[in-house]
């Protein structure tokens, strides 16, 4: 009896060593390691490098005006002999430099049927190089209402040189050469009623002349008609 009161039961397999916590969970297996657990973060990867700027596209060439070659420019020539001095074509246009003592006789051919019926002036005007011998380019657009053609003539003059009106072909040029009169000065010899048309009839200068400074007014007018100093 007194062995059997001194001898302590036998433990269970197993039972001296202590079960971690969480073992019996996992079916004894130790627990995993998670990112948290102290093992060093990977540093973020880089971002790839930007590719270099594209260059700029290489502007592109300026249109230039081409030597132009028509049936109508060889019946000029033929009628006209030395009146043509340039023929080109510029955007689709044709442009005839005309000598300013064939224009009338070369415009009234144009506007009949072998001319290529431009019956239409649709404008008139001036360009100012004050550089060149001939400083004035008078400028005349024409229209082909039945060919749907346009045509462009350009009659180079000096300051002092008068010009030959073509009102007497088309009778629009009446108030485009009073326009280009008023603001270039050029002088239309035949003009019916050649007068300013923009600025007052007592202006002294013409505004779309290069020497004429864009602040440029004529004081005395100014102030003898508006009663003030200046207009600016």
């Amino acid at each position: 009896m007194a062995n059997e009161k001194n001898e302590l039961p036998k433990a269970a397999e197993g039972a001296g060593t202590p079960t971690p916590k969480g073992a019996s969970e996992s079916g004894g297996k130790s627990p995993q390691a998670t990112p948290d657990s102290g093992a060093p973060a990977k540093p973020p990867a880089k971002p790839a490098a930007a590719s270099p700027p594209r260059p700029p596209a290489p502007p592109k060439a300026p249109i230039k005006p081409e030597p132009w070659s028509n049936p109508l420019l060889d019946e000029l020539q033929k009628r006209f002999p030395g009146a043509i001095s340039e023929a080109v074509i510029f955007r689709n246009m044709p442009s005839l430099t005309v000598a300013k003592e064939h224009l009338v006789a070369i415009c009234q051919f144009l506007k009949g049927s072998e001319g290529g019926t431009y019956t239409l002036l649709t404008d008139e005007t001036a360009a100012d190089y004050p550089k060149r011998e001939k400083r004035f380019d008078v400028v005349y657009h024409l229209y082909s209402f039945e060919r749907n053609n346009r045509l462009r003539l350009h009659v180079q003059v000096g300051s002092e040189e008068k010009v030959p009106s073509v009102t007497g072909i088309w009778p629009t040029a009446n108030w485009l050469e009073r326009e280009v009169y008023d603001m270039f000065g050029i002088v239309y010899e035949g003009h019916p009623d050649l007068k300013r048309i923009l600025m007052p009839d007592e202006w002294v200068g013409h505004p779309l002349r290069k020497d004429y400074d864009i602040l440029k007014q004529d004081e005395a007018w100014v102030k003898a008609n508006l009663g003030i100093e200046k207009g600016q």
